[in-house]
């Protein structure tokens, strides 16, 4: 019986051998890629990246480019008709000796115009009677305020001051009493 048992562990021995033996074939099989092969690849992909990115470089650069060449496009599309009428009104100042009429023209084409830059976001602001503030005022002289509630007032304003969307693009510039 003794002899039986080791005949069993050796059977079962030889088994796993060939079991083990099969696996250690299947390992090899399954091949890792060589230092170059890897190397190929990760290049590859480093190069199709670079590529990639240096034409989405050159397209926004292009893209840029042409936004600053047509970025006041719409607003000179508008003011077109602003432009004709003006033209309109200058040929007929030859023609009519009435300046009502001249005065009438004028100030639609300029009521035309104003609500053109309106519409674009441009805005004056009121500065007269208002306290002087550097942000939004260029103070150009200083003159002996009339009465003691208009000292650091504004008391006149030269030159209109604007904003666009709420920004200051030009400085009003104002008298302010001392």
């Amino acid at each position: 019986m003794v002899d039986e048992i080791y005949e069993q562990q050796e059977e079962l021995s030889s088994q796993e051998e060939t079991k083990t033996q099969e696996t250690e074939e299947e390992v090899v099989e399954v091949k890792e890629p060589s230092a170059e092969e890897k190397y190929n690849e990760l290049n590859d992909k480093y190069l199709r990246l670079y590529s990639e990115f240096d034409n989405y470089r050159k397209r926004t650069s292009r893209e840029r480019i042409e936004l600053f060449k047509t970025a006041g496009q719409d607003i000179l599309t508008d003011l077109l008709p602003v432009l004709d009428d003006f033209e309109r009104a200058l040929l007929n100042m030859d023609k009519k000796a009435d300046v009502k009429s001249i005065r009438i023209g004028v100030d639609l084409v300029f009521n035309k115009f104003k609500t053109t830059l309106e519409s674009k976001g441009l805005k004056h602001f009121k500065s007269v009677d208002k306290d002087f503030d550097p942000e939004i005022h260029e103070a150009i002289t200083k003159i002996a305020a009339p009465s003691k509630k208009m000292k650091g007032k504004v008391i006149d304003e030269v030159e209109k001051g604007y904003m666009l969307n709420e920004k200051v693009i030009r400085f009003a510039k104002v008298v302010v009493g001392e």
